[in-house]
């Protein structure tokens, strides 16, 4: 890879990252899903650097767009880590598929496997992380009675996870793939420049 073909794929990076930081603030509210559960899209940009450069450079913006984030994060940086790893199960799988034969096929099918694989992951995430801290400042009973809120028979946080978690977290991988489907074909001479 020349120099210049470098210092190209790093600033492009870097753009990116900074649109997803960007993004990652601009969250909202998800009907039927507990208040402090946001849907944003800042895995798009993520999603545009591996199609246009690979896999290590979506896992790249994931890194520096949570790293950002983390200089105030409110979660003990819990939040920030959930999210880049979940990031990297979307960009991850999806890349590489990608890659292998590049075709809006595989794309599609890449992305489908991403966001299954950040859905299926998101709930060992969220068990052994993210409510494990958050238990230290809300019982487990309080935790489970937001979901309660929402579906009375569910008792215990796995199933928390698989009802709730899961689909919303294939949903974000899926949405965060049809914007990318939408907006990459326009941005592709700027992305590949």
């Amino acid at each position: 890879m020349s120099t210049k073909s470098t210092i190209s794929k790093l600033a492009t990076t870097a753009m990116l990252s900074a649109v997803a930081s960007v993004l990652m603030v601009i969250q909202f509210s998800v009907p039927l899903m507990p208040p402090f559960i946001k849907m944003d899209f800042s895995e798009l940009p993520a999603l545009l650097a591996t199609f246009s450069m690979g896999p290590i450079y979506g896992v790249a913006v994931c890194f520096i767009k949570n790293a950002f984030h983390a200089l105030f994060s409110t979660t003990f940086c819990v939040g920030e880590l959930s999210n880049f790893l979940l990031g990297c199960c979307l960009v991850i799988p999806a890349g590489l598929i990608y890659r292998s034969r590049k075709s809006r096929k595989r794309a599609l099918i890449g992305s489908l496997v991403g966001a299954l694989a950040m859905a299926a992951i998101s709930i060992p995430v969220n068990y052994f992380i993210s409510y494990r801290v958050y238990m230290i400042f809300m019982p487990l009973e309080a935790i489970i009675g937001t979901y309660q809120a929402i579906l009375p028979s569910v008792d215990s946080l796995v199933t928390c996870l698989v009802i709730f978690n899961f689909p919303f977290n294939f949903l974000k991988g899926m949405l965060t793939a049809t914007l990318t489907f939408f907006i990459y074909k326009p941005l592709s001479p700027l992305l590949h420049k």
